[in-house]
């Protein structure tokens, strides 16, 4: 779905599902240098905190940017702004859902507003905020 600025409407949602893996985990730190013990299965330090290893908030985040590239809008954007609150652990293993709502259309500026909510497999909200996208159109040269 490509929708343009003026295809969107406040209250529009979409969202995606993922399921995380240790795979995921294994690419997202060998991409970032990030090789927190507390992402790894095979280290100890997350058990005295987490009941399962942890994921990224990167990988999270990923899906987030997932459904604005992919359905809200679809089209070509840059991510401007982004405000998140991890209020629970992303595990191994959990299936995340991440529904994003316009909120704000900035005609002028080509900006749109979006609310972010992500939840577990069991409906717990693990993430909330919003981001802010700059909606590029053909007449765009910046």
């Amino acid at each position: 779905m490509r929708l343009t600025i003026t295809d969107l409407f406040i209250g529009q949602i979409a969202s995606l599902q993922r399921t995380f893996n240790e795979s995921d985990v294994r690419l997202c730190s060998e991409l970032t240098k990030d090789y927190s013990p507390i992402y790894q299965v095979n280290k100890e330090e997350w058990r005295s905190n987490y009941s399962k290893p942890i994921v990224p908030g990167l990988l999270t985040e990923g899906l987030i940017t997932q459904v604005i590239s992919e359905k809200l809008p679809g089209s070509a954007c840059i991510l401007l702004q982004k405000e998140l609150v991890f209020y629970h652990p992303v595990h191994i293993g959990d299936m995340i859902s991440a529904e994003l709502e316009v909120i704000d259309i900035n005609l002028n500026r080509d900006w749109v507003t979006q609310k972010v909510t992500c939840y577990n497999q069991a409906g717990i909200e693990v993430i909330k905020g919003q981001v802010v996208i700059l909606v590029l159109t053909n007449q765009d040269v910046r």
